[in-house]
């Protein structure tokens, strides 16, 4: 009688270890997703080439976003973290590359870059930009609101606008939502591209 106890408790135990692992393999954590935002490849150049060099820079977003992980809003004053979705770069880093890519296309310049880099020559223009709303409803929109400056080298005054965008997203998904935002911001560069171009002409 006792091998065959033996044999039962072994039988038992294997069981119970084969649920557990079959526990944890169910548990698993999902692979985790990294998002950038990226310049319009449908923006144009509207006239001649813009001569100079423009820096985008600084760029500031706000504290609640200003996080590894998307954002996203689910009421009035109701957000949520997604754990598995983040940023690939610091938000105001993404930011600030997206909108000197579409300067670039906007301006017709390859003198456009972000603060952390050197461009060769004279510094012409400087864009300072300030992100006050960056909300992201997935599904449905996101919204961006911006106040911007252009400070134009020997000149004391500055350039200064606001661009508040709404823009649906086309799908459910984050890659959606992150898409939506780089539209978004290039129409915020359309924006800062016209004031440019009005103070060289």
């Amino acid at each position: 009688m006792k091998p065959l106890i033996r044999a039962g408790c072994k039988t038992a135990a294997l069981l119970s270890l084969c649920a557990g692992v079959a526990l944890l393999s169910g548990c698993k954590s999902p692979p985790t997703s990294f998002y950038t935002l990226g310049a319009d490849p449908s923006l144009e150049r509207s006239s001649d080439a813009l001569h100079g060099a423009v820096v985008v820079g600084p760029v500031t977003v706000p504290e609640l976003v200003d996080r590894p992980q998307l954002v996203t809003r689910v009421s009035g004053n109701e957000v949520a973290l997604a754990e598995f979705a983040r940023w690939g770069e610091p938000l105001r880093s993404g930011v600030a590359a997206a909108i000197a890519g579409d300067l670039t296309r906007l301006l017709g310049s390859e003198r456009v870059s972000v603060s952390s880099q050197t461009v060769a020559g004279t510094e012409s223009w400087r864009v300072r930009v300030d992100i006050v709303q960056f909300d992201s409803m997935p599904g449905e929109a996101v919204a961006i609101d911006a106040l911007w400056t252009v400070r134009v080298a020997g000149r004391t005054a500055l350039l200064a606008g606001r661009s508040t965008v709404r823009e649906p997203v086309s799908g459910s998904g984050y890659d959606a939502l992150v898409a939506a935002h780089s539209r978004a911001l290039a129409t915020v560069s359309r924006d800062i591209a016209a004031a440019i171009r009005h103070a060289s002409s």
